[in-house]
């Protein structure tokens, strides 16, 4: 089976939004020589948990009865995603279909409430709105998830069709492996996703959640998929934001600038905001200890140290700026100011052209360092330019990463394509069994008619005739059925099932059925 990422990378190549038309059954057609699946394979569900649901009296959903379950294993249910994301839908647009995580089993329970789709999940982030629902009939089931986005947002369905997007089959199953891998975020290999996508697997699989037996699987395929990517591929490694490259970047010039190992570094942050925060975090992600904020005011520094109780932070006021970088080895800045903070003749006047190993990282724009500041011994200085250049170089890392990375998420995806596929096998395993059953009840009626007729059998031994009966069929069947039951290609599946209904029959025994149960009703 081969999954293509043409569908979801059109936004990123200049498209604005998807077609919201499903594409065509069993269509192949190739893009940039990859071939694009949509598969119409049905999906079948076999037997049903207990805490499955139905819809029941007002609305309610209640458990499936041992019947409903079977009917339900019968049937094909097709996967479908209908969603949009930071890649071609309006941020009004979002903000309006947006879903708390409390609500997300909540509003899947109301999308299922009419019987249109069978199960349902939620995944709401700050970037995508997605919903991943199973159902038999792909077009009655978008007509309801349509209309539950029209009355959430109370958009009108001109506007949610042009940032929508709309997946189906083998499509939308490669789609939700390229979200959990990472490879359709903004930063490409971010781990956030793979939390949330989590999230939204294991509320799928609460009391209340709507995930069934097909969406279940496939979220807990996603989630192992995107855990593989991130272990087996270097797609999540290297700084690719600002704050990140500036800790790297320190980290690998450390001993090239101060001759001093990182980890023994004294470290200062100059500014307490959005960028200072997010560089705790990374440097806490490398064993960070201590290190010394100077800002205005003491409001965001104590904010800083409820935030990171594990890191010894020293708050001071920007009077004693001099002071603070006297003993320090690195000197972060991350202020709004529109004036250099830092430049030579400041160093000069406070009394730090010394030649002591010094180094500066700027992270502002405006620029808190003044280029200058290179010109003192012992100084080295660095800017966003210098951390671009570690980003860029970071992201075409990871960009190669990626081919290995779709490898890896395909194996994943044809993994779940062949679970799916076996449950097609149900209705022959069932036809197969009631069709051997009729068969073998057939003949030992016949027998134990002629073995009643001699008193010397007992009851007992007649029974015993009966379980050899069930013994032989049961274990005649158990090769073919195993068979069935093994994971395959889809098309190898499909001729197995041809041939075993071929080889045994089973339409005729369905027709000689019908037949038997009309000549009964006359």
């Amino acid at each position: 089976m081969r999954f293509s990422n043409a569908l979801p990378l059109l936004a990123l190549s200049g498209v604005t939004a998807f077609q919201t038309r499903t594409r065509t059954p069993l269509a192949v057609t190739n893009i940039n020589s990859r071939d694009v699946v949509s598969s119409s394979s049905a999906l079948m569900s076999s037997t049903m948990e207990n805490t499955d649901l139905v819809n029941g009296v007002n609305g309610m959903r209640r458990k499936k009865t041992k019947k409903e379950r079977l009917e339900l294993a019968s049937k094909g249910l097709q996967v479908h995603v209908i969603g949009l994301s930071i890649h071609h839908a309006q941020v009004e647009v979002r903000e309006k279909l947006a879903i708390p995580e409390a609500e997300w089993n909540t509003q899947a329970n109301i999308i299922c409430s009419t019987g249109q789709v069978e199960e349902a999940a939620i995944l709401s982030t700050c970037n995508r709105f997605e919903i991943y629902f199973a159902a038999s009939d792909a077009h009655e089931a978008n007509a309801r998830v349509m209309e539950f986005l029209q009355d959430r947002s109370g958009l009108p369905m001109s506007t949610l069709r042009r940032n929508i997007f709309m997946l189906e089959g083998d499509d939308a199953v490669w789609h939700l492996m390229r979200v959990a891998g990472g490879l359709d975020s903004l930063v490409v290999g971010e781990g956030q996703i793979l939390s949330q996508t989590r999230q939204c697997h294991l509320h799928s699989i609460e009391e209340d959640g709507c995930g069934g037996k097909v969406l279940s699987r496939l979220l807990n395929n996603a989630v192992a998929a995107g855990k593989r990517v991130r272990s087996e591929t270097n797609i999540s490694k290297g700084s690719v934001s600002i704050s990140s490259a500036a800790v790297e970047l320190s980290e690998a010039m450390c001993m090239q600038d101060l001759n001093l190992p990182f980890s023994e570094a004294r470290l200062a942050v100059i500014g307490a905001g959005t960028m200072t925060r997010l560089l705790i975090t990374h440097l806490a992600s490398r064993g960070l200890e201590r290190i010394a904020i100077v800002n205005r005011s003491m409001a965001r520094p104590k904010e800083l140290q409820e935030q990171f109780p594990d890191i010894d932070i020293e708050i001071a006021l920007v009077d004693d700026l001099w002071d603070v970088m006297a003993k320090s080895d690195i000197v972060f800045t991350a202020t709004s100011s529109a004036d250099y903070v830092i430049d030579g003749s400041l160093l000069k006047e406070n009394e730090l052209d010394n030649g002591r190993p010094m180094m500066l990282v700027d992270i502002a724009v405006p620029r808190n360092i003044g280029p200058d500041s290179n010109d003192i011994a012992g100084i080295t200085a660095y800017n966003v330019d210098d951390l671009k250049a570690v980003v860029a170089k970071n992201t075409a890392m990871r960009q190669r990463e990626m081919i290995e990375a779709e490898n890896l998420l395909r194996e994943e995806a044809a993994s779940f394509v062949g679970w799916r596929e076996s449950l097609s096998a149900i209705p022959t395993i069932n036809q197969l069994q009631e069709r051997a059953n009729m068969f073998r009840q057939e003949e030992l009626k016949k027998c134990t008619r002629k073995l009643s007729q001699n008193d010397n059998f007992t009851d007992r031994e007649l029974e015993a005739v009966e379980r050899l009966s069930r013994g032989i069929v049961n274990k005649m069947l158990h090769g073919p059925m195993a068979h069935l039951r093994r994971t395959e290609s889809v098309e190898g599946k499909q001729a197995t099932l041809k041939e075993l209904s071929s080889m045994f029959r089973l339409e005729e025994g369905k027709t000689a059925g019908r037949g038997k149960g009309v000549r009964r009703g006359r």
